[in-house]
């Protein structure tokens, strides 16, 4: 069965090219000269993949994929933004809305192609990764009645790639759901009236982000921003409220989920409060020794991130790395450090 495709477009020539161009590679083509007509026909058809220009009267790319976002079917829809200018400030801004990708004009006939067959392999990939989150939701839930019905949800939304150093959402923003980590790393940080950062926290694969203002019905309580390339899958904040309505069993697994992560910051506000330099770097690098250990043993962090997570100056953090380096408790490359022994910065004295 042939693939559906999109395409909104307000000039007449660009529009017919690629039409020809996808009909002739075995698409099913559907076409729209403004956003207007593009968004009911996604919804109405809902395609494969949808290639949408920027620049249109009427509605604009951002209108298109706005209202695509509000649609829970048309908003799982891999999306494209075809722009004449590939302004830095422009793909941001697409980027931060969810988009997936851009093409920059004039492209020719290939990078056309290209860029479509690689993003429906990337959903098909992506799809792959459900299978080991929701399979660990399985510990999460008791009730499976419960565990169906999020599965089904989670399996409806659309998984988003934050690049490197892209936020996912502000401190102060309205939480508008919960995130699922599929893939990557992420961090939290509060801001001081200073400037200064403060990590609160650090979150690897099958973690969730933003269960204190989903439970609270409050603004996100701090800043999240993906350390490496991630995908997340956002769950709809109504779509999760019934679901914890209809099954408590589910809303004490999160609740159990709050509680812990209360329990570490108390615990990070402890270290601050009161250890040593050495002992909460040590702590540091126990913590993340467990959370985000790579291939060879080592994880990586910049210094101005281990410095948020452990309340020193930078400067402070290359003297104290040097020292442990030195004494034989880790080995350091670059931004890689590598645990020698884990059982003396255990038990680092304070």
């Amino acid at each position: 069965m042939s693939k559906k495709v999109l395409i909104i477009e307000d000039n007449n020539e660009i529009r017919e090219n690629i039409v020809e161009i996808l009909e002739l590679a075995g698409y099913e083509v559907f076409a729209a000269h403004n956003g207007k007509i593009g968004v009911d026909l996604a919804i109405k058809n809902l395609p494969d993949i949808i290639l949408c220009d920027i620049m249109m009267p009427e509605l604009d790319g951002y209108g298109v994929l706005y209202m695509l976002n509000k649609s829970p079917e048309a908003a799982a829809i891999p999306f494209i933004f075809l722009t004449a200018k590939a302004e830095r400030v422009d793909l941001r801004k697409a980027m931060e809305m969810g988009a997936d990708d851009y093409l920059t004009k004039p492209f020719d006939d290939m990078e056309l192609l290209n860029a479509i067959e690689s993003r429906l392999k990337k959903k098909e990939a992506q799809q792959a990764f459900y299978s080991k989150s929701l399979d660990n939701l399985g510990m999460l839930i008791a009730k499976n009645d419960g565990l169906t019905e999020l599965k089904k949800i989670i399996q409806e939304r659309k998984i988003r790639q934050f690049k490197k150093n892209q936020v996912i959402y502000y401190e102060g923003d309205k939480g508008n759901g919960l995130y699922l980590l599929i893939n990557g790393s992420v961090k939290t940080i509060k801001l001081a009236e200073d400037g200064r950062e403060l990590m609160t926290g650090m979150y690897g694969p099958d973690a969730y982000l933003g269960i204190n203002a989903m439970l609270a019905n409050e603004d996100y309580a701090d800043t999240a921003t993906a350390l490496e390339d991630s995908l997340l899958c956002l769950i709809p904040k109504d779509q999760l409220e019934q679901l914890l309505n209809m099954y408590p069993a589910v809303a004490r697994e999160f609740i159990k989920l709050l509680s812990n992560d209360i329990r570490e910051k108390e615990e990070q506000l402890l270290q601050l409060a009161y250890h040593s330099v050495r002992k909460r770097m040590a702590e540091a690098m126990v913590r993340l020794s467990r959370q985000h250990v790579t291939e060879g043993g080592a994880f990586k962090i910049s210094r101005e991130d281990l410095a948020a997570m452990a309340g020193m100056a930078t400067e402070t953090v290359s003297r104290t790395l040097s020292d442990f380096k030195d004494e034989g408790l880790i080995d350091k490359k670059g931004s890689a450090i590598t645990i020698l022994d884990i059982n003396r910065l255990a038990k680092m004295k304070n």
